[in-house]
């Protein structure tokens, strides 16, 4: 019986794998279901571009969590794959000897050439095996039914997760035009379009260029926004995403920034995480699009390679606002490449986040680590 107690023991923790899978994979379903409601929603929902940013992070939320299960379900399938491939042998003659019990009559099955003596010895033998092997068997159909049971869970996660990706790339329009409708947001100054240009023409680094900023503004009156003295450390990140490279850190050419680097998937929403001033939105030197945000006095976010941005110089936006979306997505009907969006291959190492956010926080144009400053410990 000990044998029979440690097979268990060992196919116990398979069968949780599976179960987790599976709840997991029915959780982002129900998470992207209620996303599709939201969306539904949305689109006559007084603030459409409040409803639509938290639909489109629902949406995300929801995906994150079906690729992550999806990744699971398949490493376990290819695990248990090649556990039964590697025992065919076993597995062969495990069958064999159940077939040859089963051949003849049971009679003569425990009739024994030695007499009653090894008649006896054999029945006895017998019975100590029996409840190895009906373990063994148990094992072999769980195991089986175990890997037909996850084929079944990936591709019913696949169609779900295709239909998401459809959905959410629906709200992604719907919240463009949303905000190109917007007339709604405070304008705390304009900027001059003449010494903007002379400002980032003169420019070669984004030291010079956050240090002219005040220059490029007219009109501009004092407001008020919330203390951001008592969040320092805990404010979400704009994005989803995985830190990728910290402050100070040099990348491949070994260029090192005072900022950090987020990797993110493709089409990203990017949110403010505070209420802000938008002090400049735009392209700039090599850093792509750049989205400079003054959440209080003397304090700046700069936010660099966005692909759409949102929102226009002086306005006030506030805390979760939509600030852009990351680049990488396939042109709209374009389903060549879908396959690839759908791949959870090499999810638990970030890969799948093709995409990466360059995050700079500023006080008095001086640097500070964002690490410090937001939440930078967990997957988005």
């Amino acid at each position: 019986m000990r044998w029979v107690a440690l097979i268990f023991a060992t196919l116990l923790p398979q069968i949780v794998v599976a179960q987790d899978a599976g709840a997991d994979a029915r959780a982002a379903a129900n998470q992207l279901a209620n996303a599709s409601i939201q969306l539904d929603r949305a689109e006559d929902a007084r603030d459409r571009v409040k409803a639509l940013t938290e639909t489109i992070l629902a949406f995300e939320t929801g995906l994150t969590t079906m690729r992550d299960g999806l990744r699971r379900a398949a490493l376990r399938e290819e695990q248990l794959s090649r556990q039964l491939e590697a025992r065919d042998d076993e597995t062969a003659a495990f069958v064999g000897v159940l077939q040859a019990l089963g051949a003849g009559p049971s009679p003569t099955v425990f009739l024994h050439p030695q007499g009653p003596t090894g008649t006896a010895r054999a029945g006895m033998l017998l019975s100590e095996m029996t409840p190895i092997l009906n373990a063994r068997a148990s094992q072999l159909r769980e195991q089986l039914e175990e890997v037909q049971t996850l084929r079944l869970l990936q591709q019913q996660a696949a169609d779900r997760l295709q239909l998401g990706l459809s959905e959410l790339q629906k709200a992604r329009v719907l919240l463009s035009s949303a905000i190109a409708d917007r007339t709604d947001l405070p304008q705390r100054f304009t900027a001059d379009p003449v010494r903007t240009a002379i400002l980032i023409s003169s420019t070669e680094t984004l030291d010079g260029f956050a240090s002219g900023l005040s220059q490029i503004t007219e009109d501009e009156t004092e407001i008020d926004l919330p203390s951001l003295d008592d969040r320092i450390g805990g404010l979400a990140l704009p994005v989803q995403g995985l830190l990728l490279r910290g402050m100070n850190e040099a990348d491949a050419a070994g260029i090192k920034r005072p900022g950090i680097i987020l990797a993110t998937r493709a089409g990203a929403l990017v949110n403010s995480p505070t209420a802000a001033t938008i002090r400049y939105v735009g392209p700039l030197l090599d850093f792509g699009n750049v989205l400079i945000l003054e959440p209080q006095s003397d304090t700046l976010f700069v936010f660099a390679g966005l692909d759409v941005t949102y929102g226009k110089i002086g306005q006030v936006i506030g805390e979760g606002a939509p600030l852009g979306l990351m680049g990488g997505l396939q042109p709209q009907g374009n389903t060549e490449n879908l396959g690839s969006s759908l791949s959870t291959v090499g999810e638990g190492a970030g890969n799948g986040r093709s995409e990466t956010l360059y995050i700079e926080v500023r006080q008095r144009n001086v640097p500070q680590d964002p690490a410090s400053w937001f939440r930078t410990d967990k997957d988005g």
